[in-house]
């Protein structure tokens, strides 16, 4: 049967910059190996499937795939989706939607900007977290085609974190040095494995543009994905890193992370935090999309 699908790039305000995403519309029929073989069709980081909700108060039930399997939870497909679904319901003014993901129900909070574009934040479904598993430096760095004194900055070091999808945060200590990474495949499941959280995410706090609070790129070659131009799931679990090691004061806090550069795809991701006792009691990602395509698919 042809189904609807619209293809838009995420945590960007203009077309053909940001993280692309497919969004499958009509997806009811459609079994996990079908999904998982449109993902791989699409070859995109991520494909979102719409499915009617389980509770009529939500507006959708998500499944989102990687061309190599099927993730819980991600952060460009909930911000894609939400702005497509506000335009789709032709909604005009702020308002808050709840769609369902493995993880959990996440609360949107959508904006459209005009016909084609708008901006989501979502509160996160779960607190990151730290994830099991050792942390080898140097293996990090070699697996990086990095050396082992170009990672750790300030109170940062590498560390297992989840808010729903597990990373590796590995900080490095400049731009020059997030800029030579580059996954060495023959050292990669040393360092990362290929279960629990078998990608990388890379940051530094020099930035390319000036205001942002840090640079990053995203490596998960075994789920598909060489690069990622821009990672929600991982800012989410990076939340707990920063909440930890940043020297947050007490109160709320919005920072920027730009992503995707290296790949002339830039895009910027916002993360608001809100600490108390220090502590993180809340956190939650915001950005933009814009549609590019739409089309029928023929499954």
């Amino acid at each position: 049967m042809a189904r609807r699908f619209v293809t838009l790039d995420v945590f960007t305000s203009r077309r053909f910059a940001g993280n692309p995403l497919a969004v499958v519309l009509d997806a009811g029929g459609l079994d996990a190996a079908a999904m998982q073989a449109i993902a791989k069709e699409f070859a995109l980081s991520e494909t979102v499937f719409v499915l009617p909700p389980d509770d009529g108060a939500h507006r959708a039930r998500l499944r989102i795939f990687t061309p190599a399997r099927e993730l819980p939870f991600a952060g460009h497909p909930t911000v894609g989706a939400a702005v497509l679904l506000a335009r789709l319901d032709g909604i005009a003014n702020d308002r808050e939607i709840v769609v369902e993901e493995t993880v959990g129900p996440v609360h949107c909070r959508v904006a459209p900007r005009d016909a084609d574009s708008g901006r989501a934040r979502f509160d996160l479904p779960r607190l990151p977290e730290p994830a099991s598993g050792a942390i080898d430096a140097a293996a990090v760095a070699a697996a990086l085609g990095l050396g082992e004194s170009n990672v750790g900055f300030g109170g940062f070091v590498p560390g297992n974190w989840t808010a729903g999808v597990a990373f590796t945060l590995v900080p490095v200590a400049s731009l020059a040095a997030v800029a030579r990474a580059k996954p060495d495949m023959g050292r990669w499941d040393a360092a990362f494995g290929r279960e629990g959280h078998p990608a990388a995410f890379v940051f530094t706090r020099e930035t390319v543009e000036p205001g942002h609070a840090f640079h990053a790129r995203m490596f998960a070659p075994s789920l598909g994905i060489a690069e990622d131009p821009a990672t929600g799931a991982a800012v989410a679990a990076f939340a707990g890193a920063v909440a930890r090691h940043g020297g947050l004061a007490d109160g709320d806090h919005d920072l920027v992370v730009e992503q995707g550069f290296e790949m002339g795809r830039p895009s910027l991701i916002t993360l608001s935090l809100a600490m108390r006792g220090g502590a993180l009691v809340s956190a939650a990602i915001g950005g933009e999309a814009i549609v590019v395509s739409e089309g029928r698919l023929l499954a």
